[in-house]
């Protein structure tokens, strides 16, 4: 028989940088280890922030990647939008090519990710606060 379940998850609040944050929703959603097959998605309910699946190990993947990304979007730029400060529309863009959304097979109580893959919050704000995830499984329990 299949089982639902729905979580909220909140991440401390981080400096901007791409965050592995695997170990901090395993944490919070431990039903995960309960699970024989399923999915499990997560849905980051903010605009200036992403959720992303990438490299775990090398961190020079995540500076790569952020260095990247402000070149996309830089805060020079020639933006309209910039109520909360000159990261704020970068910030947005930023969120908007990445998204707020992935789905992660669970096989056996465990995350699907391939060898190198972790889970992370890319935190493109310089004071982005406390975010919340959106956590749900769907699956067939051991």
């Amino acid at each position: 028989m299949n089982h639902w379940l729905q979580r909220q998850i909140t991440l401390d609040e981080r400096p901007r940088g791409i965050h592995l944050i695997t170990d901090d929703v395993l944490r919070q959603v431990p039903e995960i280890y309960d699970y024989k097959i399923g999915l499990a998605h997560f849905f980051l309910q903010h605009t200036s922030a992403s959720l992303a699946i990438n490299e775990r190990v090398e961190y020079e993947v995540r500076a790569d990647l952020q260095r990247f990304l402000d070149r996309l979007a830089p805060e020079s730029g020639a933006y309209t939008h910039n109520y909360e400060g000159k990261d704020d529309m970068p910030a947005h863009i930023k969120a908007t090519l990445l998204g707020c959304q992935v789905t992660i097979p669970i096989s056996n109580g465990r995350l699907g990710f391939g060898a190198w893959q972790g889970l992370y919050l890319c935190e493109y704000r310089d004071h982005g606060g406390r975010r919340r995830l959106i956590a749900t499984l769907w699956g067939e329990m051991l």
